[in-house]
């Protein structure tokens, strides 16, 4: 009697949450065949038999899983940042061979990443740690991937990950980030500058609603937005989600949703990296702490009746203040990215990396949450001149700036005076006044410094790298 063999797959997935699911269908729909196994074998089950003539194996036991790949097996974790990740880790090891390949595909902490490569390596086997941005939409059609670790093990997996890729001009929306916590520590980051375009493009809709626009004209505004040079994902879906009709009241959506928001952490990660390498990115905080804020909503309710502010009175400015708004928006959202940028390039420095920004912010193009249409100019100003200090200073974005700081000004300016809160466009404008002063009053504090800590000063007729003390009066008696 002749039995036929089964072919082996090309691919092994792990996890069958919804982006596990829409990979998996990515990858297949690319040509490659997949192995899926989950811990809820019912779940594994339910997913294949929901599409049948697809190249989809249904395993049950991870040894199943494992001897249905072949070499070098190439497996995909899809599961909860953490222990979880870990643990399935460490089931698989038994079962692998020299040079297999194990990538996670979740949102993990860079540290983790490094961590787990060094333990893997000395096991003999490869390890990618792997950021993955496009939500459930882009892990179907085309998501950005961040992929770190050897280079070797990215020629590897280059097939399957340009593959799968978005794909803007033809280019896939995946590069070799760099060795160990590299893809990881990038996708970080982008989680962060997600934080600030967030945070800013709500500060803009605050300050339409305050002057009285409906949701309806705001949902126009931001759809015409998006046909310009604001153009992005995330002003796409902010003029669909205004647009939204609650099917119960007939409101708007918008309008029903509690102003309560949530956050995963990844904020705070970048926060704390920014922190531990001294690097200012206060858009990014602006807009953590903005969600922070939104979470105490019963204080606010408290505190909305007994402190005082002004009533907000916008209705004056409303004819000019879309144009503004726009400005102001553009222009702060440049420097959540050139924060964004610094800290990736002292870390990318400290680590020795490698990593190319140009090549960065080209796959930020398409797939991902922050896919905008001026990153085509961050790619350019990365490629004219790759040791660019700061991207404020390339000549688009110097002239932009430029272009653009009185409208700015004057949006933070009126959102002070009518007590609405514009953290994120303050803190930009801050970041912006701060690095052009040619003098800050940093002088006064290092005489502080000294005064009651003797931490010593430099002098501005001396040498740099030259110390002083002062003797100063004492004032406790």
């Amino acid at each position: 009697m002749q039995t036929t063999t089964r072919p082996l797959s090309d691919f092994g997935l792990i996890g069958l949450a919804v982006m596990g699911q829409n990979l998996v269908l990515n990858v297949e729909s690319r040509g490659f065949q997949v192995s899926v196994f989950n811990r809820t074998t019912a779940t594994t089950d339910e997913f294949v038999g929901r599409h049948p003539g697809k190249k989809l194996i249904a395993t049950h036991t991870l040894e199943d899983f494992v001897q249905s790949l072949a070499k070098p097996r190439k497996i995909q974790i899809m599961v909860k940042a953490g222990a979880p990740v870990d643990q399935v880790i460490e089931q698989l090891i038994p079962l692998l061979e020299k040079d297999d390949i194990v990538i996670d595909g979740g949102n993990s902490l860079y540290t983790d990443t490094e961590r787990r490569d060094a333990y893997l390596a000395g096991k003999g086997l490869r390890f990618i740690g792997a950021g993955v941005s496009g939500g459930e939409e882009g892990a179907r059609k085309g998501p950005a991937i961040m992929p770190g670790g050897p280079a070797s093990t990215w020629e590897v997996m280059k097939p399957i990950f340009e593959s799968i890729a978005a794909k803007v001009d033809g280019q896939p929306c995946v590069i070799h980030i760099g060795p160990g916590g590299a893809g990881h520590y990038v996708k970080m980051i982008h989680n962060g500058i997600e934080y600030g375009d967030m945070q800013l493009i709500c500060e803009a809709y605050n300050l339409f609603k305050a002057a009285g626009f409906t949701t309806d004209e705001m949902a126009a505004i931001f759809n015409e937005w998006n046909e310009g040079e604001l153009q992005s994902y995330l002003i796409q879906i902010t003029g669909k989600a205004l647009e939204q009709k609650d099917p119960d009241t007939g409101k708007p959506l918008v309008e029903m949703i509690l102003d309560k928001a949530g956050q995963k952490g990844t904020g705070q990660w970048t926060l704390i990296n920014a922190a531990e390498n001294a690097v200012v990115i206060s858009t990014i905080n602006a807009a953590v702490e903005a969600r922070v804020l939104s979470s105490q909503k019963k204080q606010r309710v408290i505190a909305s009746k007994q402190l005082q502010g002004p009533t907000p009175d916008l209705s004056a400015e409303k004819k000019a203040l879309v144009a503004k708004v726009h400005d102001a928006l553009y222009a702060s959202k440049v420097v959540s990215y050139t924060q964004g940028f610094d800290l990736i390039k002292t870390m990318g420095e400290k680590r020795n990396w490698g990593l190319d920004f140009g090549g960065i912010a080209s796959i930020w193009r398409g797939g991902c949450i922050i896919r905008a249409r001026f990153l085509n100019r961050i790619t350019e100003a990365y490629r004219d001149d790759p040791a660019l200090v700061n991207l404020m200073l390339a000549p688009f974005f110097n002239a932009l700036l430029n272009r653009t700081q009185q409208s700015w000004r004057e949006v933070v300016a009126l959102a002070v005076r009518n007590g609405i809160p514009v953290p994120a466009f303050s803190a930009s404008l801050a970041y912006y006044d701060s690095y052009r002063a040619e003098q800050l009053p940093a002088n006064l504090l290092q005489a502080q410094r000294d005064f009651f800590g003797a931490h010593t000063y430099e002098r501005v007729d001396q040498p740099e790298g030259k110390f002083f003390h002062t003797e100063w009066p004492e004032v406790i008696g």
